[in-house]
Parts: C-alpha cells; structure tokens; sequence
C-alpha cells in the first residue's frame, strides 16, 4: 500500500527531520493516526518527495525522519482544462475529479452562458474553495505535481491558451467527431474546454475554432459541466502513455 502524502514547503524538505504541524500535523496525528515507524510521503506539490518514516508523534504534531528525496519530473504532455464555472458545488467536485484524473492546470471560464457569475470578494472566495479542492484531492490522489487553478478567465483568455496549446479540443455532444478518435500530442498542452449546462454559443465557438481549436464529443449521451471534463480528460490522458507510469489505482 502506497504511504499517505501529506504537504510540506520546499526548504522544509531539505532537512534530515520534517516537523508536520498546524492542519497537516492535525490531520496525520488524529485523523490518519500515525504511529512511530509508520511510512509516510512529503511533498511541496512541485515535484519534490521526500519518503519518511515517523519518528515521534504528539497530539497535532508528528516529527518525520527523511529516508530518501526524488524529484518526479512535470508530466508530459500538460492537460489544461477551460471548466465554465458551475452553479454551487459542482464546481468543486469537478476540481476534485480533475485533479485525480490528473489535469495540470484548471482554469474557471466565465462562459457566457454560465449562471454562476465571479466578481469581487466572491471571486477570491470562490477561487479559494477550487484551490482548495483541487490540493486535497492531490494529497488524496498522491500527486506529487499538484494542479494549478488560475484566476477566472473569459473568451479572450481561452482564446490566448488555445493559440498556445499543441491541441485545443471543444466538447460539443453534436460534433461529429469524439475526443477519442483525437490522436493527443507527445508533448506541449493539450486543452479542453468544457461548456457551461446550457452549452456554449456560437460566438465562442467561432473564436475558439479561429484559434486552432477542434470540435469533438464523448458519445451518445449528454454529460453534465462538472463530469464532462473529468470524462474528455480521462479519454485523453489514457491516450497519452501518462497512465502508463503509474502504479496506483
């Protein structure tokens, strides 16, 4: 069984001890339990690890002796996936799958069909939350690349990352072709940009096809915002060999 992940700064890593405190000494102390001896994974969710043994435990503090470092390299190719914001939760949960599918970088896409809207102090409120979910779901996932989940974005901005994307792919239930006839690229960013409930107009669709991306479906049925991209994505990466590096379930 592979050890828990839990999240550390990166000079904190470069010590012989690590000192878990605060929310993750919390968490491994009472909540996870852990016990002198017991292995366990710290990383700065850059790519950093470094495989402890825990050498004392307290009440919301564990020292943790470092057995060994290694740095993972960034995943190749980069998933960058346009979510439009959903209404409530279910942008959370999107996060939540993405991030353990394995997207890179999530960007909140102000389409303009979205009925959530982000302005203001509701905006770093709600980006707080993403980010959030999205480091939870990494720590859950044993990421050791934790995904990036920028400020909320409009056309103009999906435009500048499809541009810049090696493939830029639409989800659209009426496209004729499906993401999983798309041969993905061995390296560079793959972006999927995934609509809100009540689809995306053609005003996008028109400017993101001028910028280079493709139109493409999952299937037969119609998903919802929040589980579309984690499906796209799932297709894609299986596609890519990144899957074919890992080990876990």
């Amino acid at each position: 069984m592979r050890p828990p992940v839990f999240v550390a700064a990166t000079a904190d890593l470069a010590g012989p001890q690590i000192v878990l405190r605060g929310r993750e000494g919390r968490h491994a102390s009472t909540v996870r339990r852990l016990e002198v001896g017991e292995r366990v994974d710290v990383t700065d969710g850059a790519g950093a690890i470094a495989e402890c043994s825990v050498a004392t435990a307290a009440p919301g503090e564990l020292t943790l002796a470092v057995l060994a470092r290694r740095m993972e390299p960034p995943p190749e190719p980069r998933l960058v996936v346009l979510q439009a914001i959903p209404k409530g939760e279910r942008g959370e949960l999107a996060v939540e799958l993405l991030t353990e599918v394995g997207a890179d970088v999530i960007v909140p896409w102000s389409a303009e069909r979205c009925v959530a809207v982000w302005r203001g102090d509701r905006a770093d409120r709600s980006r707080a939350r993403w980010c959030a979910a999205a480091r939870e779901a990494a720590k859950q996932s044993r990421r050791a690349w934790f995904p990036e989940v920028t400020a909320a974005g409009d056309l103009a901005a999906a435009v500048c990352r499809i541009r810049a994307a090696a493939l830029a792919i639409v989800l659209d239930p009426d496209a004729a072709a499906t993401v999983a006839s798309v041969e993905p690229p061995g390296a560079g960013e793959i972006v999927l940009v995934v609509g809100p409930e009540g689809g995306i107009t053609e005003r996008e669709v028109e400017a993101m096809r001028a910028a280079g991306a493709i139109l493409a479906g999952l299937g037969p049925t119609v998903l919802r915002a929040s589980t579309a991209g984690v499906v796209a994505a799932s297709v894609m990466l299986s596609r890519t060999g990144r899957w074919h590096q890992h080990r876990g379930g």
